[in-house]
């Protein structure tokens, strides 16, 4: 893993050919590219209004892997300033973290 970015840290990550943008929990992080359990920015929010009103789960996060070639960018989900992370808004309208939805498979590491 490269430094600052560990197992189970909330990222986004920015794809081009095409452009994509997920938001998610990575896996790993190697020569080879980014492996994570993540859902595309642009449903971000129809699923977490969907995960806080206990519905059936039409939209969800997958497993995926990006080949390096197509990662432009790589960013720490943190806030910036008076700005929310994904995972602040996410438990603030889910009631719960992102860890704790995932359950065991997005346990925050253990320090």
């Amino acid at each position: 893993m490269i430094e600052g970015f560990d197992p189970q840290s909330l990222v986004i990550v920015n794809l081009i050919n095409p452009k994509e943008k997920f938001f998610g929990l990575l896996r790993t992080l190697s020569a080879a590219g980014v492996t994570m359990r993540a859902i595309n920015l642009d449903s971000f929010d129809d699923w977490i209004r969907q995960l806080a009103r206990g519905e059936e789960e039409e939209i969800v996060m997958f497993t995926m892997f990006a080949p390096l070639f197509r990662v432009e960018r790589i960013f720490l989900d943190e806030p910036a300033g008076a700005i929310k992370s994904y995972a602040q808004r996410f438990e603030e309208v889910v009631g719960m973290t992102v860890h704790a939805y995932l359950g065991d498979a997005g346990a925050a590491p253990s320090v």
